[in-house]
């Protein structure tokens, strides 16, 4: 009697499992129906049998080479593979001369170049005529963001998708056709499961290395033993590249949006990917002018506190000084009026050029410039009635303009009134005694 045939290519089991369980055709991979499926870009253009050079965005472990191969296989083009770190313009130079001979004879040819964005700009240049001009489609995989990292020209002849890093259903899918081929489920409590899947942090290709470490070993495997018998799977985190900007702006953005526990959660994960707490401390210090300012006067000063304390302690211990800034932070009233006026008041000071302050503010140290004016007329604030003499500070011909608004939190609530009683006086009117409290 014969067995059912495998999902999967014949076993060989002196293959790496990740190798071994590679999909056979588009519909096997998980995780990227949102491009692979159907109705989707990439699902059409095989349907049609009419694909377009592209650019593969995602994380590590998702399914670019795999796509890129079995594109190729489901389209009848040939396929030929490069990586950016190892290959140069000589490789490149082999792969066009090869494929325009099979154009010759009606055989098309897919170039699948990974870590595309390794090549240099002149690189990236020479693909430019054999794609314009059909002689390969090109599919190149990145993990970086190609509006950074590919010149123009070439992404203008390139449409980009973005694969996902896995989430915990594609991995538990590949956990279970892993436990077919192997024959057997893995020695794991339920706990010790999710354990895996977590330590593969959506990368499918390390989830199933793991596997082959933990597939022999003496069940029941709870989370301790995983933990002691596999390495997790570091971060996803470059500190020079986009993950850093995406992080430091999602950590921004939860401090602005006053959720204390997603900017907490956003902190523990650039730390733990070994960003320099000092960065961090340079930007909540900045949030806490920008976005706070005086609705809580304090922010700043709790943001360079935490900035001293570190660099005082260090790590670990000075980190948590600057959990306490975010938390501050986080849940401190904002406001961005003094960003605002600022930027108002520059924008009129570029415009209006070299006005000279009104002469009653300007200092006389000598007879000569209490002779032409300076100084005349000024009244001393601190000694009027109200501490307010309502005086004029703008230059002389420049209509006064109002640029710093604030609001009514926090302690803006109580400059608002402040400005609005002195508004009052300024104009002539009386306030109201509650006005003056």
């Amino acid at each position: 009697m014969s067995e059912t045939p495998s999902l999967f290519e014949i076993d060989d089991s002196s293959r790496p499992l990740a190798d071994r369980l590679r999909p056979r055709n588009l519909q096997e991979v998980v995780g990227q129906d949102h491009v692979l499926g159907a109705d989707a870009p990439i699902g059409r253009m095989v349907d049609s049998q009419r694909l377009i050079s592209m650019v593969l965005w995602g994380p590590p472990g998702c399914g670019k080479t795999t796509i890129a191969r079995l594109l190729a296989k489901q389209t009848n083009l040939a396929f030929e593979q490069l990586s950016a770190t190892f290959s140069g313009v000589a490789d490149l130079r082999k792969v066009f001369s090869v494929a325009q001979r099979r154009r010759e004879v009606g055989q098309g040819t897919m170039l699948f170049v990974d870590e595309i964005h390794r090549f240099n700009r002149a690189q990236q240049d020479s693909f430019l005529p054999y794609v314009e001009d059909g002689t390969v489609i090109l599919v190149g995989a990145t993990t970086e963001n190609p509006s950074f990292e590919l010149n123009g020209a070439l992404l203008s002849r390139c449409q980009v998708f973005v694969l996902k890093r896995l989430d915990d259903a594609a991995l538990g899918t590949l956990i279970t056709r892993a436990e077919a081929l192997i024959g057997r489920p893995l020695p794991l409590t339920d706990e010790a499961r999710e354990a895996l899947t977590a330590m593969a942090d959506g990368d499918g290709r390390y989830l199933l290395n793991m596997i082959e470490q933990v597939q022999a070993l003496p069940a029941p495997v709870n989370p301790a033993t995983l933990a002691a018998a596999v390495q997790k799977r570091a971060p996803l985190y470059d500190k020079s590249q986009e993950g850093h900007y995406n992080l430091i702006s999602a950590l921004h953005k939860s401090m602005r949006g006053s959720d204390p526990d997603a900017a907490l959660y956003w902190l523990a994960r650039m730390l733990d990917g070994g960003e320099d707490p000092l960065f961090i401390a340079r930007r909540i210090t900045r949030f806490a002018t920008e976005d706070i300012g005086m609705a809580d006067p304090n922010a700043v000063q709790q943001a360079l506190a935490a900035w001293d304390v570190y660099d005082r302690l260090g790590s670990p211990e000075g980190e948590l000084a600057i959990a306490q800034a975010v938390i501050y932070l986080a849940t401190a009233p904002k406001s961005i009026g003094v960003y605002r006026g600022f930027n108002k008041a520059r924008a009129t000071a570029k415009r209006t050029g070299s006005l000279m302050p009104p002469e009653h503010i300007l200092n006389a140290p000598t007879q000569l410039m209490k002779d032409i004016g300076y100084g005349k007329g000024y009244e001393y604030d601190p000694d009027t009635e109200t501490g307010f003499s309502g005086a004029n500070y703008f230059p002389d011909g420049l209509p006064r303009e109002k640029f710093y608004e604030p609001t009514t939190l926090g302690y803006e609530r109580a400059i608002t009134e402040r400005l609005r009683h002195w508004a009052q006086l300024r104009n002539g009117d009386t306030p109201h005694e509650s006005d003056t409290d």
